[in-house]
This record gives C-alpha cells, structure tokens and sequence, in this order.
C-alpha cells in the first residue's frame, strides 16, 4: 500500500466552548499519547492563519534497529515521513453567542427549542433509530422542569398548607434561592444550559431559518475552498458531534456551486460520533437531508461513520445516508468501536459514567493501540480509508 507523504485535514470539532486554538493545543496533547503508544516521531508546528486557524503535523517512523544504533553512529534514517496541514473550522463564535444571554432567556429559549423539535418529528424519529440519544434529548429538559415544578412547589407550599397567603413572602425568595443557589450549580455538573445551547443550534442547522448561520456557513465554504485548491495526495475532511452537520452544509455547499470540485481528489470524510440525524430528522431540514445525498453520492468522497457502542449521544448502527432518505446512494461505511479498547481499565473506570466525556474520545488520545486512532487517522502514514476495514494495518511494520 501507498504511503502518503501529504495531506490536508479539514476538521469541525463538536459544541464545545473551545476556540481554534484550545482546538490545536486538544490535538497536540493527544498526538503526543498517540506517538507515545505507537512510537512513531512526531512534530506540531505554530498556530496561523486569521480566518481557518491551521498548523503543520510532522510524523516519521524510525528504521528497524535505529534503537539499538551504536553511540556516536549516524541515525538510521526514516521509514517513512508524512506532513499533515490540519485546519480547524470550529463553531466556538456561535457556542458563546448562544451561551451569552441570561439565565431565564437561554432556558426559555431551550424549552422553545425542544418544543420546536417535537412538533417537528425529531423526539420521535430520535426513539425510533437510537432510544439513548432520545433520552439524551429528554434528560436536560426533564431535569429543568423537575426543578422548576419543585421550585413553585416551595413558593406556594405556605399556601398549601392552609397558612396566610403574606407567608410567600418568604417562601417566594427561598423559592428562588432553592433555584439559583442550589440547582443551577447542581445542573452544571450535567452541562444542562450547555445543551440547551445545543438544541438551539441544532434547530437552526436543521431549519435553516437563522440568517447569521447561513451566512456563516457560506462564508466557511469559501474558505474551505481555497484549503481544497491545496496540492495533497489525500484530503480529509473530519468532523465530530454537532460539527458533522456544519461539515455536512459546507461541503453540499461546495458540491452545489462546484460539481466537480473533488475531481481527482482522494477524498476521505469522517464523521465522529456523528450527530448528523440529530438536525436531519427534523422535517424542515431538507436542505441538510439533500446536501447528505449529494456527498453520498459524489464518487470521490469516501464517507467513513465511526461510531460506538458505549456512547449514548451517537445513532449507533443507524445507516445515516439512509435515514436521511436516499436509501438508493452508496452508504457510509461504518466503524463500530469500543472506547475500552482505546484506554487502561483504570482510566475508562473513570470516565464511564461521563456520557460526555465518553462523546469526547473520538478526537482524544489513546492509552494503548486501538482499531480507531484520530492522530493515525488525520497525521499517520497509512491513508485515512484504512480505518474502514479491521483487517487492514493503522501503522506500516
């Protein structure tokens, strides 16, 4: 197999409040776990660029033996040598504005976007394909609306009780204490405002209603086109979470305006615990639902879906393109992974019960070699299509 020496990696991190240069700073410390699993070399370069942010990842293999050279030898050469430019197209701009109003306006705000997805068909569809992530949706709304029935309970409980109505008085602050001092610090432990946030920015990718997103969008494929006029012997377009619907817009984008943009191109797009369903089954998203058929069916582009069985916010096992409805285009060929298989028993001990932390793994470091390893993936020598098929080798002998 060919090795490649050049590469371009598009990558669209998920809703995390993270810029691209957290983004950078996440992947240089899990290349540096990778490298140290599977000994290879390895070397980041600076952050630049004003509009994408990109740096430069360099990674060799050492010759067989080179370990064992004699002290004051010339070093043995390497195996081989592959230079990945990584660009970021993160969301974080959209994450804080969303994340920037008051407390009352973003839960109001979230209960309007819940509704709007139920009434669109989402809730159902969610149950239908992958029940977790139906309870996934449910559980940041269930918990708000417990604490705040809880919370009127405690305003009126003076009244209940057959007291004078002047006793909510009291019972009204201490209402609102209850709310603000003690569920409010609780709720962040589950990174409840957090997606309500999410919700609000799935409604808009599956809608398309929100000019400052449509605007955004464009404005990212512009940019993107520029990264793809770059000469690579293989191009990577990944994304993880909610940044596969951004990924799934900007590149149906691109294949509207320019058919034959990927022609003679190696194309590989990787969607990472993808949460491309989680705005497509709305029934207003048909542009995001025709964008997937397009990218389906473009013959340069192959499509790679990884996903996990323990990892509740992802359609484990659900075809996407499919589900989207264009069961008759070629379907993304899926990776099911087990993130115990990536990490020491100790550590994945730890972070089982953390359903986020967990969505997260995709794009972390490993703590021993795995089938799925995002670094190989997106900087190793192998090309990225090798991840779709177990019996093929991550890493050349």
């Amino acid at each position: 197999m060919r090795l490649i020496k050049k590469r371009v990696v598009l990558h669209f991190p998920g809703f995390e409040p993270l810029d691209g240069v957290a983004h950078r700073a996440r992947y240089e410390r899990s290349a540096r776990q990778s490298s140290a699993v599977w000994g290879y070399s390895l070397e980041i370069g600076t952050p630049d660029g004003s509009d994408l942010l990109s740096f430069d990842v360099s990674t060799s293999g050492a010759a067989p033996g080179a370990a064992e050279a004699a002290p004051g030898a010339e070093p043995a050469p390497a195996t081989w040598q592959t230079k990945s430019r990584i660009y970021m197209v993160d969301h974080d701009m959209f994450v804080r504005r969303l994340r920037s109003s008051n407390t009352l306006s973003q839960i109001v705000a979230g209960f309007r976007s819940c509704a709007q997805i139920m009434l669109e068909g989402g809730m159902r569809g969610y149950f239908r394909h992958a029940w977790r992530f139906g309870l996934f949706f449910l559980f940041p709304f269930l918990l708000t609306a417990l604490a705040i029935a809880l919370t009127a309970q405690i305003a009126v409980a003076p009244y209940s009780l057959g007291f004078s109505p002047w006793h909510m008085l009291w019972s009204g602050p201490l209402a609102l204490c209850f709310f603000i001092f003690a569920f409010l610090p609780f709720s962040e432990r589950f990174h409840t405002l957090h997606l309500f946030a999410d919700w609000q920015m799935a409604v808009a990718l599956g809608r398309m209603h929100r000019a400052d997103f449509n605007d955004w969008l464009e404005d990212r494929a512009t940019a993107v086109s520029k990264v793809l006029a770059e000469e690579a012997e293989e191009y990577v377009i990944s994304s993880h979470s909610m940044g596969s619907n951004v990924a799934a817009h900007v590149i149906g984008i691109l294949l509207e305006r320019e058919p034959e943009i990927f022609k003679g191109k190696r194309v590989v797009f990787a969607t990472l615990g993808s949460a491309i369903l989680q705005c497509a089954l709305l029934s207003s998203a048909n542009l995001l639902r025709a964008r997937v058929g397009l990218i389906a069916r473009c013959p340069e582009i192959s499509w790679l879906d990884v996903q996990c069985l323990t990892d509740s916010i992802n359609f484990y096992k659900v075809p996407v393109v499919a589900a989207c409805g264009h069961p008759d285009a070629p379907p993304a060929k899926m990776l099911l992974i087990r993130v115990k298989q990536m990490l020491t028993r100790e550590h994945y001990r730890k972070i089982r019960k953390d359903q986020l932390r967990v969505h997260r793994q995709y794009v972390l470091g490993p703590d021993l070699q795995a089938p799925f390893d995002f670094t190989l993936m997106t900087s190793g020598p192998m090309p990225a299509s090798v991840f779709a098929y177990p019996e093929q080798e991550r890493f050349p002998a």
